[in-house]
């Protein structure tokens, strides 16, 4: 971000605990059109997409998977894109 990078798509998938938010700061920065959220965490998925959303994204899809079915594991794929309000203020 602070190179004044940009992407079209950002996919994240990061640890239990979540993203930090000077990381999420950095991936509104770069201003993608659509953010993949990958999570194992609902917790902190809640809290990140949260931050995102109050960044310009909405949260339009999100699908389980079952990768683990001998556990009580699930995780969750979300697709973010950028509001057509954040797109106006461009």
């Amino acid at each position: 971000a602070k190179a004044g990078e940009h992407a079209d798509v950002i996919i994240l998938d990061p640890p239990r605990a979540g993203s930090d938010e000077r990381f999420l700061a950095a991936v509104t920065a770069v201003g993608p059109e659509r953010v993949v959220y990958v999570s194992c965490n609902p917790e902190t998925l809640a809290r990140d997409l949260g931050y995102l959303t109050r960044h310009g994204y909405r949260v339009t899809r999100i699908q389980p998977v079952d990768m683990f079915p001998w556990s009580g594991a699930v995780e969750a794929v979300c697709l973010l894109e950028k509001s057509k309000k954040a797109r106006i203020h461009e």
